[in-house]
């Protein structure tokens, strides 16, 4: 089994930063993609930005130009820098791995997922 923990959430103002991480430990996989998806109160959860094994990204159109996806060394950890943030950030986000050399922006793609961090950004 895969366990994924992330931390680095918190309350922060509009036009602020976060830094997200998420490590995964456990069983390993020799080829993963990373990707980070969130979830507002009464909204479905959505595609937020995902990294392939190769270290191609992929963000939603929604935060493109203010977060970064990025891979640890060891490629094990995933982090996701938020920049600018707004209130419409405001959510719970996950981070979640799936077992394929491509990142997909399907959540139903990814095969183990964090129990999430709380995003909250004040205006």
């Amino acid at each position: 089994q895969v366990q994924l923990v992330e931390s680095g959430g918190g309350l922060v103002q509009a036009g602020g930063s976060l830094r997200l991480s998420c490590a995964a430990s456990g069983r390993t996989f020799s080829i993963y993609a990373m990707g980070w998806f969130r979830q507002a109160p009464g909204k479905e959860r959505e595609f937020v930005a995902a990294i392939s094994w190769s270290g191609s990204t992929y963000y939603a159109d929604s935060v493109k130009g203010r977060f970064t996806i990025s891979r640890g060394s060891a490629k094990n950890t995933v982090y996701l820098q938020m920049n600018s943030l707004k209130p419409e950030d405001t959510a719970v986000y996950y981070c979640a791995l799936e077992r394929s050399v491509v990142a997909h922006r399907n959540p139903a793609a990814y095969d183990y997922w964090g129990q999430g961090t709380q995003v909250t950004v004040s205006s």
